[in-house]
């Protein structure tokens, strides 16, 4: 009988800079290297079962990205952990592993909102009233894609951080991360007339439409 797992592990360093699509090859030669043996799917091309949540922009780091893998026969918990992290690529850590209902819905249809960090690399003066300003504003219209939005209805939470060990100034917000409705970083730095650039973002949590928090 198959096994559903959940891992959530950490995204940084070299694996930062790699893709979507590239991240679920690493897991798939990560399972292979492993020993365990994934479940896949039927056809002329099967496919692993492997389902990441949602993307991560190439660039940013994060420390709770969720994965579920459908192993064909059960594990025991630590054994997982152990094979996995002895195969996994630089960069790419786990930090939990539990086990799920085989029949819950898709992981990528649960997810309801991002919260991310932000370091400011450069010094900001007035950023606390550009962002009070955005954070009152009924609307704020943009483009993506040539088709118009409002930005304001997905950014659920936004507040500046006390500074880093290094003085910078940081802060946290919150996006909506549906499929039809998914908040970008860049996009609001952009409304408070910051140089994305001149920033790190690293995603903190992923918040599951299930989810008590």
């Amino acid at each position: 009988m198959a096994m559903r797992l959940r891992l959530t592990f950490s995204k940084a360093g070299p694996m930062q800079y790699v893709g979507h699509l590239d991240l679920h090859r690493a897991w798939e030669r990560a399972f292979r290297r492993s020993g365990l043996a994934l479940e896949y799917s039927h056809g002329f091309h099967p496919q692993p079962h492997l389902n990441l949540a949602c993307a991560l922009p190439v660039g940013f780091t994060s420390c709770c990205e969720l994965l579920d893998a459908w192993l064909e026969h059960d594990c025991a918990l630590p054994d997982v952990e152990h094979a996995l992290t002895a195969a996994l690529p630089p960069g790419m850590e786990i930090q939990a592993i539990s086990q799920v209902d085989p029949a819950s819905p898709a992981l990528q249809t649960r997810v309801n909102s991002a919260v991310y960090e932000i370091t400011f690399l450069d010094d900001l003066p007035g950023l606390d009233e550009h962002l009070e300003r955005v954070m009152a504003a009924q609307h704020l219209p943009r483009l993506r894609r040539n088709k118009p939005y409002d930005l304001r209805p997905l950014v659920e939470e936004a507040y500046l951080l006390t500074p880093d060990d290094e003085g910078r100034l940081r802060m946290q917000l919150q996006l909506a991360a549906r499929p039809a409705a998914t908040g970008r970083p860049e996009e609001f730095l952009d409304e408070l007339g910051v140089n994305f650039a001149n920033t790190r973002v690293h995603r903190t949590a992923l918040l599951l439409i299930d989810d008590k928090s």
